[in-house]
Formats: C-alpha cells, sequence, structure tokens
C-alpha cells in the first residue's frame, strides 16, 4: 500500500510540474511521424523488401512505445545522478562505437551500424549524442577549472568522438558533434577571435579531409555534384526536390506520392519529401514551424533558469536537434549536399528514436517547474 502511495505521489509531482506544452509538442512530433509511416512511407518501403505490408509501421511503432518509456526514466531521474548516469552511459555508448571499427557491419561502404546478439542492428552515435552534450556541458560549466584548460578538457572528449566518426566513414555526424561542441563553447564566453579561429580550423580540416584524403573521395564527388545540375550522382536530391514541387501547396493525397518507390531511403533521409509530395509543402511549414516553436519554450526555460549547468545542456540539445532539422530540410530542398541525415521525431530509424527520446526525456527533466 504504502509502494502504490509513493508511486501515485511521484507520478503526481511528475505530472504536475513537467512542461505541459514541451511534452505534448513532444508526443505530437512522433505521432506524426507514426502516422507518416503508416500512410506514406511503411508500405512502399516493405514491398521492396518483400515483408509484411506493415513491417515498418509495426517496428516504427514499437521503437516510439519504447522511446516513450526512455523518455519517460530520463524525465524523472534526479537531476544530479542524471549527470552521474550519463557519464557512465557515455562511456559505454563510446565503447559500443570503438567496437564499430573492429565488427562493424558495412552498409553501402559505410561501417556505421553494429549487429549484437538479441538486439536490432543500430548506429552508437545515435546512443552517445545526449550523454556528450551532458558531459560536455557539465565540464564547461566546472567551476574549479581555468576557462581555456576547461577547453582543453572538451577537446579531448570530442576527439576521439571524431576520430572513430571518420574512420567508419560518417562526416554528417561529425559536423553534429562539432556543431554542438562550438554551440557550448560559444555561449560559455570564449574570446570571440579565439572561438572564429577555431572554427577556421575545422573548416580547414574538414576540407583537407574531403579534398586530399581518398577515403572521403564520395564527399567530394557529393560536393561537385551539388554544383553540376548535369551530373549523374544528383539522382536522389533531384527526385526529391522534383517532388515537392509536384506536391504543391496541398499535395497530391495520400499514397498518390511517386518518390518512396523512386529512392531507396525514402522512409529516412527524404522524408520531408515524400511528406511534402502527398501533403502538400504547407505540411512542412506546419511542422517546421511546429519545431521553432519547441526551440522558443525551451529557450523561455533557459532565459527563466537560474542553473548555468542545465542551461548549456539545454542550449547544445535544442542546437543539436535543430541543426538536424536544418541539415534535413536543406537536402531535401537541394540547397545543401546529400547528407544522409534523418529528421529528429518523424523519420524511421530505431536508433535515431531511442536517441530522440533520451534528449526530449533530458529536456523535459530539466524544464520542469522546480520547487526549493
Amino acid at each position: 500500500m504504502i509502494n502504490k502511495l509513493n508511486i501515485y505521489n511521484n507520478y503526481y509531482s511528475w505530472w504536475k510540474n513537467i512542461d505541459k506544452t514541451i511534452l505534448i509538442l513532444i508526443i505530437s512530433f512522433f505521432i506524426a511521424g507514426l502516422f507518416f509511416s503508416l500512410v506514406s512511407t511503411s508500405l512502399i518501403a516493405s514491398d521492396r523488401l518483400n515483408t509484411n505490408s506493415y513491417f515498418f509501421f509495426i517496428k516504427h511503432f514499437a521503437f516510439i512505445l519504447l522511446g516513450f518509456v526512455v523518455m519517460f526514466i530520463f524525465s524523472l531521474i534526479k537531476e544530479d545522478y542524471l549527470i552521474k548516469l550519463s557519464i557512465g552511459l557515455f562511456i559505454l555508448s563510446f565503447l559500443l562505437l570503438l567496437l564499430v571499427h573492429f565488427i562493424g557491419v558495412e552498409v553501402k561502404g559505410s561501417r556505421r551500424w553494429l549487429d549484437l546478439p538479441f538486439l536490432p542492428r543500430f548506429q552508437p552515435v545515435e546512443l552517445i549524442k545526449p550523454f556528450y552534450i551532458v558531459i560536455l556541458s557539465s565540464l564547461l560549466n566546472h567551476q574549479k577549472y581555468n576557462l581555456y584548460f576547461k577547453y582543453l578538457l572538451t577537446l579531448f572528449l570530442m576527439a576521439p568522438i571524431i576520430l572513430l566518426l571518420i574512420s567508419q566513414p560518417d562526416i554528417g555526424q561529425s559536423i553534429l558533434i562539432i556543431f554542438a561542441w562550438l554551440a557550448l563553447v560559444f555561449v560559455s564566453g570564449i574570446n570571440l577571435i579565439i572561438f572564429f579561429g577555431l572554427f577556421g580550423v575545422f573548416i580547414l580540416l574538414l576540407s583537407y579531409l574531403v579534398f586530399f584524403v581518398e577515403k572521403f573521395n564520395y564527399i567530394k564527388i557529393r560536393i561537385s555534384s551539388f554544383f553540376d545540375s548535369s551530373s549523374n550522382n544528383n539522382f536522389q536530391s533531384e527526385k526529391a526536390s522534383e517532388a515537392i514541387i509536384d506536391g504543391g501547396f496541398f499535395g497530391k493525397g495520400i499514397g498518390e506520392g511517386s518518390l518512396n518507390s523512386k529512392i531507396p531511403e525514402a522512409h529516412t533521409d527524404y522524408i520531408v519529401s515524400v511528406i511534402s509530395e502527398e501533403f502538400g509543402i504547407v505540411i512542412i511549414l506546419l511542422i517546421m514551424l511546429s519545431l521553432i516553436f519547441f526551440a522558443y519554450n525551451i529557450f523561455k526555460k533557459i532565459r527563466d533558469t537560474n542553473d548555468n549547468l542545465f542551461k548549456m545542456i539545454l542550449i547544445g540539445l535544442i542546437s543539436l536537434l535543430m541543426m538536424q532539422a536544418f541539415v534535413h530540410v536543406g537536402v531535401n530542398l537541394r540547397v545543401l549536399p546529400t547528407t544522409g541525415m534523418t529528421l529528429p521525431y518523424l523519420s524511421y530509424g530505431g536508433s535515431s528514436i531511442i536517441s530522440i527520446s533520451i534528449i526530449s526525456g533530458i529536456i523535459l527533466n530539466l524544464t520542469k517547474r522546480r520547487v526549493y
């Protein structure tokens, strides 16, 4: 009886203090992704692989259910324990990322996935991102260290992750990891001359990898193709942007789109184009405005909190989400070269859904109303 009462009190306290607007937006995004999976992407993707018609929808639904559980757990745990837990989970995720180098599964020339017994195939980098942000923020917020020594520590934290991602190769996720680091270093109070100097160094290193290291020839080809409209390497991005144009303002209607059958990763990397073709650009605008409204509500919480660590974690997480959404939409509109990046909350992909769920749980945790 006492245990039941404690569970009820904990749940009631959670519900009373949670930010309802942010929670409703997160749940709405996940439900929207599930809806589009059912009516637009699941049937075609399943037909291509000769599986049950609702195979991808069922998997998507299962991952979202698991994601809700993960999100609830991370939104419920105490803040001091969250930091300690993040350290442990970061180490575990990093070891899994390291394991990819030795026993990872290669798909289309990239070794990014792990196939472990009793687990579905997953990308360890998706799991490491939220914990990387928490630890990065903790280091930058540490009071005992000199500011520039803290920058050095964060570089040591980031460098091995970037090296492992480059070896896969996965430039898209590397850019996200570096962008999150730059965003947090920027808000930590770094001298702007030093900041832009560091930014320039990263651009030079990235340029060197892309244009002078043979392993990254595929990125050079993508960039060259992006500026050459006659290139045969633009097939997927051209079909994606054509789908958006064909859909017009209100779309062709449910099930009337053809992009799903033309390109292989429509349900992940080109979900915006799939949705736009069938439902119209008006739905895409609504989704993007909702994401901006989501970010706005989080920034309001950042403004109102007095805890610098919470501020930095929230800035890091929302920067990561918005950058990923920006790149995904940019690729679909063909204003950015192809990167193979999912749209947060809406794209299919188990690793991505669990990662977004962890991020959402931490956001809900740190934006709760606190009674002292």
